[in-house]
């Protein structure tokens, strides 16, 4: 089992970390590190004999936290950030049909169920209505007020 990055290599974190209750001072479950930060590598462990196991330090979250190898990338690898997490609540921003099928009206409240990423585009699987069905990032609103009003859309399209 060797080691894939070497102390001192930065890395982007590919998933969000949430405190499993060894990290101390904060709620189990809370956020600790969103997905996209970038660290530094400054330890490399093992847990269980079977798993590496990278103490990262993350300076914008001031929070260092272990990391499993698959949890993490070189930081100059491509990335596409994603602007929405699972669980979160989204807003359509225009009227969505499939063969005349009401998919979500525009305005309609929605909740995150999964992010798929491709290599260029960030999508979700979007509860709508009691149905889930796969959305582009670009037809989804974080607010009310940002469907009313295109301008405030922070994505680029």
């Amino acid at each position: 089992m060797k080691p894939r990055y070497d102390y001192g290599t930065e890395v982007r974190l590919t998933r969000n970390v949430r405190n499993d209750g060894t990290y101390p001072g904060e709620e189990v479950g809370s956020m600790l590190v969103r997905r996209g930060e970038i660290g530094s590598i400054y330890d490399v462990g093992t847990y269980l004999q079977d798993q590496i196991i990278y103490r990262v330090h993350f300076l914008e979250a001031g929070k260092t936290v272990g990391c499993r190898e698959e949890e993490l990338i070189l930081a100059d690898a491509p990335w596409i950030p994603n602007r929405f997490e699972f669980r979160e609540k989204v807003f359509c921003k225009i009227r969505v049909e499939i063969g005349g099928d009401l998919i979500a009206d525009k305005a309609d409240e929605g909740e995150i169920e999964k992010i798929v990423k491709s290599d260029d585009m960030v999508k979700y699987h979007v509860r709508f209505n009691g149905r889930v069905f796969l959305f582009p990032e670009k037809i989804l609103a974080a607010s009310l007020e940002e469907v009313e009003n295109p301008e405030l859309d922070r994505v680029a399209v």
